[in-house]
């Protein structure tokens, strides 16, 4: 009888590793965009674009998965270079002091039909605090190499003023919500 417990508890163990995937970011198509209202008018939009990240987990479970981020900050880019300039400068991400964003997830709860909140830690210069995602889990499919992708997307809204990012501080050009959408895909390592 010990022998089949044995057995079984390997069996299992070993089935759940294999259920355990590292997809990593696949840069060519993925993104992480923003934009925030400018003159109250009209908006700004931008990007980042240097960026690594990973999804751990098992597809069938992603409340149990583990997602992590880093962003570089100087790679802000607004399609105005004198813009992202000042972007990079003390003034706001201060990149030479802070060269990183973070993101580490604390926890993933399922709210529909694909559908999820993903809890985490966002570290923005020298704060870091609690924020939710909703995500749009997009599917799964076998790329052209072979491997799985798996694809989503992300939207949040965070307060800038939270982060120190506090240049304008009446808001007056440029307003302190700042939206966020992640266009992602995966690849399985």
């Amino acid at each position: 009888m010990k022998k089949v417990c044995l057995t079984f508890s390997v069996f299992f163990l070993m089935f759940g590793l294999m259920a355990q995937t590292k997809f990593s970011v696949d840069k060519a198509h993925s993104s992480i965009n923003f934009k925030v209202k400018h003159n109250g008018i009209s908006f700004v939009n931008g990007s980042f674009n240097s960026f690594e990240g990973f999804v751990e987990g098992d597809l069938n479970s992603l409340e149990n998965a583990r997602v992590e981020f880093t962003v570089d900050a100087g790679s802000i880019d607004t399609r105005v270079e004198p813009r992202d300039k000042h972007l990079r400068s003390a003034d706001f991400f201060d990149v030479v002091k802070y060269p990183e964003m973070r993101f580490k997830s604390t926890g993933i709860e399922k709210t529909g039909d694909k559908k999820f909140k993903l809890n985490g830690l966002l570290t923005v210069k020298d704060v870091t605090k609690a924020v939710a995602f909703d995500v749009q889990y997009g599917g799964k499919i076998v790329g052209g190499n072979g491997k799985e992708v798996i694809g989503f997307t992300a939207k949040n809204g965070i307060n800038r003023f939270d982060y120190n990012v506090a240049y304008d501080p009446d808001s007056k050009a440029i307003a302190k919500d700042v939206d966020l959408v992640l266009y992602m895909e995966f690849v399985a390592n």
